[in-house]
């Protein structure tokens, strides 16, 4: 059964509370004020707390924030039992994260009632938290796996390859199996590095950036940087051809190794899930306060849902298809992000993907 925690100063209520409950079967604990609910929270583990707003010691508000703020207890079923019942007191609940408000005096039927929604809603949360969690565990055993095989499977068949014939291959054939070989090695050492830095961005916050960190940097040739990358790419991907690129001069509130990560992973984005001699285009400008360029690509594309759900290890398409981590694209969203731009993207399915970085001038 449910473990609930009643919470309340008032001798009566409380016990008539608690025998309620227990006569429902359910698991009850109870404490006299906040900072015993505090302890007891932690150590009876509730599945539901109902809690009084006005006690001694620490009151319901000061109680809520304090769970709200651990991380472990985000998602604690909160309710508030009180006598005080006017809008200004039931708005502060719900913005410190209250669940639900439940006014004296009330009937046997309304605290049953309110106990089941919370308890199914919080049942219902779980099972979708569980869902996710499992379809991210499959999808990080499939797409790690696969990214990091592909591009080492390809360096061993090269390198047997070069072992094998090496004394009958011309010196150009030796070249051309070494870049093959360093650009598979490359792959591979980008996507270590993407997942050491994709774990390293999670733990922070735009505001633990400082605006005096932030005023440091900067990169005033951003379009040439810019430029070079999608030239550097679409040479890799022997696409020089479909690279367009038509940049004015800008500055951006990044560090210079911090725009190359970003344009790297969506430009190298469009040229993978786009098919050779379809256009790439590169174009950007500064106005109203934000520098903002564009990368288009006529390729694969997103659905509404999938660029909803777009973050790490998340996969949309078979494996028949160009599908990567997923932490490219996270990793670009994150870094201008932490720097108070925004990536905001725009896809036909099979038609054509819009990708806007939009960052403060």
């Amino acid at each position: 059964m449910a473990k609930i925690l009643v919470i309340e100063d008032e001798a009566g209520v409380r016990d008539s509370l608690v025998d309620i409950l227990n006569a429902e079967n359910f698991i009850v604990d109870s404490a006299v004020n906040g900072e015993e609910g505090l302890r007891q929270i932690h150590e009876f583990k509730p599945d539901l707390v109902i809690c009084d707003i006005m006690m001694p010691v620490l009151d319901g508000y000061g109680l809520l924030e304090q769970v709200r703020q651990d991380p472990q207890l985000a998602t604690l079923p909160f309710v508030f039992l009180s006598a005080k019942a006017d809008r200004v007191d039931f708005r502060n609940g719900m913005d410190l994260g209250a669940n639900d408000y439940l006014t004296k005096p009330f009937t046997h039927d309304d605290l049953l009632r309110m106990i089941r929604t919370r308890l199914g809603v919080s049942s219902a949360v779980a099972e979708k938290t569980h869902q996710q969690l499992s379809a991210l565990r499959s999808s990080i055993s499939t797409a790690l796996p696969r990214e990091l095989g592909a591009p080492m499977r390809e360096v061993i068949k090269l390198a047997t390859t070069l072992i094998e014939e090496a004394a009958t291959l011309e010196p150009e054939e030796v070249v051309t199996l070494a870049k093959a070989i360093h650009r598979n090695t490359q792959r591979t050492a980008r996507l270590t590095q993407n997942v050491m830095l994709f774990a390293k961005l999670e733990r922070l916050s735009p505001d633990q950036i400082s605006a005096d960190t932030r005023s440091h940097q900067r990169t005033d040739n951003a379009a040439q940087v810019i430029t070079e990358i999608a030239q550097t790419l679409a040479a890799e991907y022997m696409r020089e051809d479909d690279l367009e690129v038509a940049l004015e001069p800008l500055s951006v509130p990044l560090s210079e190794a911090q725009l190359r990560k970003i344009c790297e992973e969506l430009i190298d984005n469009a040229l993978k899930f786009s098919a050779m001699g379809t256009p790439i285009k590169v174009f950007g400008s500064r106005g109203d306060g934000n520098v903002t360029f564009y990368i288009i690509d006529y390729g694969q594309g997103m659905t509404s849902d999938q660029i909803a759900h777009v973050g790490a290890y998340l996969q949309f398409e078979p494996e028949t298809e160009a599908t990567g981590t997923g932490l490219g694209l996270t990793i670009a969203k994150r870094l201008v992000e932490l720097h108070r731009g925004e990536v905001l993207i725009e896809s036909i399915p099979g038609q054509q993907t819009i990708v806007r970085v939009a960052l403060p001038a």
